[in-house]
């Protein structure tokens, strides 16, 4: 079987999967944001933190009450890594040492659900941060991008209120319910693959084939491995993240940890679909996202596979950074899930794939992350997005736009437009910024456009919550660990915020009844309207800097 079939065969077992779960884990996850009932272990847990389950809450109290839980975690984070020194499970030697500066950049980036990781997670972090900071965010990150998606669904689907839910609840049940027991089983299945779960610190191996001593470092891995995918996280155990062979030991597992990656972000159409009582609508949405990751994964495998470029073309395969046991392809494919959501693991060097490929990288980024995106970040960005739709097709007819019984009035395209354009403005702004500095444009690895292309990715991938990097630059300064953290920080929760206040804009209108001027919106030519629509927003906004960066060094 060549490469390209095998490719191939990999990419079509996967879609079958996420196919397979997409309606039954998405009326699961229906029945959990629904439900009335609190079991046992939750009234516990509501008793301690001091909420009140039965108490419904406003777009501004939600949104408090996620900025309070995240700079509480934040603080708790940053102080948990500066004293790691004193507690148990340490490493008695840091390769690099943890300074306020990269403590600030790392919390930020875990609560956010970037992870982004400006050092090498064995030689830096010990045991005891890996699980009770770090994997601890895993899960609480992901849990509140799924709260304030369904609390974005319930402003579409409730009337003459101004009431989203309790973000409490939607907490607590997504960790509970929903990311805790897969990846119970997902860690399970990685242990049985392969990946570590110990704590040893380091094991000394003496009289290697050299005749030297080889220190061979472990941990929990398996455990924080599994939450990392599926909650779209990203961030590392070891310094060679999923490429590493305690953390991704074989081709099986590699396709394993995909599927965990795309396993939600594509079931939370479905359960968006069942809470507005119109499943087609959720498919329409689930399609927009398909539609626009068949075009991305098609164009990562054309460029990778063609070894477009000088090297590769000498080689005859873009082999440079790629494990050997994933090859071309599958890494390819990982690639792509891994910038479509917010996940940013990585099993191969981004920085070393042909010019458009790491550009589709990029773009994938700048998309929004919403083909599927990350865990409850890409299904509210895609309707965001789809409300724009309808706003634009409204003025083709001259109607005002509804979109589920809901007019778009100014207000909301105000709030709904100011919600694309943050992300835009912290990328484009952090780049510039960087490129005119000449202390930080020595941080390039690289000159010319492909030194560009590096410090353009690094805020794409800060300011999307992403986390995955071209690793041709060097970050570890305090210039860039404020900066890039800053970006994080906005990035994550300026968004949440607008779209939050455009959930409670929604909440409090009533329904206004369907018309023969009212735009179908689950129909295929919707779905070809949201994707066009996403496309040309993106390409208007970034494809100036692109082509300086990627598109010239790749016709070069």
């Amino acid at each position: 079987m060549t490469t390209t079939t095998a490719g191939i065969v990999f990419l079509v077992v996967l879609i079958a999967a996420v196919a397979a779960v997409h309606v039954p884990l998405g009326d699961y996850m229906y029945r959990v944001y629904t439900s009335d009932k609190h079991s046992r272990v939750e009234r516990v847990i509501y008793r301690l933190i001091g909420a009140d389950p039965k108490a419904e809450q406003t777009w501004g109290a939600y949104a408090r009450s996620v900025l309070a839980f995240s700079a509480i975690s934040i603080l708790f984070l940053f102080v948990l890594q500066l004293v790691q020194g004193k507690l148990p499970l340490h490493l008695n030697d840091p390769g690099t040492p943890m300074t306020p500066a990269l403590a600030w950049n790392t919390a930020v980036s875990f609560v956010t659900n970037t992870n982004w990781q400006a050092y090498s997670g064995e030689s830096t972090q010990g045991h005891l941060v890996q699980m009770a900071g770090l994997a601890v965010q895993n899960f609480v990150s992901a849990a509140v991008g799924m709260a304030v998606a369904m609390a974005f669904v319930r402003g579409l689907v409730r009337r003459n209120t101004g009431e989203l839910g309790n973000f409490w609840v939607d907490l607590v049940r997504g960790n509970l319910r929903i990311l805790l027991p897969i990846s119970i089983v997902g860690a399970l299945i990685l242990v049985g693959g392969g990946a570590i779960q110990n704590f040893a610190l380091h094991t000394e191996v003496v009289n290697t084939l050299l005749g030297g001593t080889q220190t061979i470092p472990g941990g929990p891995v398996a455990s924080q491995e599994v939450i990392k995918l599926l909650g779209t996280n990203g961030g590392g155990f070891f310094n060679a993240n999923s490429a590493h062979p305690f953390e991704n030991p074989t081709t099986w597992t590699n396709w394993v940890e995909i599927f965990l990656i795309l396993m939600i972000p594509f079931s939370l159409p479905r359960t968006f679909g069942r809470m507005v009582g119109s499943p087609k609508q959720g498919l329409a949405i689930a399609s927009a996202m398909a539609v626009i990751a068949t075009i991305s994964v098609s164009l990562m495998m054309l460029f990778q596979l063609q070894a477009h470029g000088t090297v590769p073309t000498a080689a005859g395969a873009a082999m440079e950074g790629v494990e050997q046991r994933f090859g071309i392809a599958n890494s390819a494919v990982f690639a792509d899930a891994t910038t479509l959501t917010s996940t940013g693991a990585v099993d191969s060097f981004h920085d070393s794939y042909t010019s458009l490929g790491g550009m589709i990288t990029m773009f994938n980024m700048q998309l929004g992350e919403v083909a599927p995106g990350g865990v409850g970040s890409g299904l509210y960005g895609m309707l965001v997005l789809a409300i724009l739709t309808v706003f634009v097709a409204g003025l083709m007819v001259g109607r005002t736009p509804e979109y589920l019984g809901k007019k778009i009035t100014p207000r909301e395209i105000k709030l709904a437009a100011t919600y694309f354009l943050i992300t835009p403005l912290l990328v484009l702004t952090g780049t510039a910024v960087a490129m005119a500095m000449p202390g930080q444009r020595a941080a390039m690895l690289n000159t010319g456009p492909h030194g560009l292309s590096e410090v353009l990715y690094a805020f794409t991938s800060a300011a999307n919550n992403n986390g995955s990097a071209f690793a041709g630059i060097s970050v570890n300064t305090e210039w860039y660990n404020t900066a890039l953290g800053l970006a994080m920080v906005f990035g994550r929760f300026l968004p949440i915020i607008f779209v939050l206040a455009l959930a409670g804009s929604l909440a409090r209108q009533g329904k206004t009844p369907e018309s023969v001027g009212t735009l179908p919106t689950h129909r295929p030519q919707f779905v070809g309207m949201v994707a066009g629509v996403t496309l040309i927003l993106v390409a208007l906004t970034f494809l100036p800097m692109l082509a300086l960066g990627p598109l010239a060094e790749g016709i070069h």
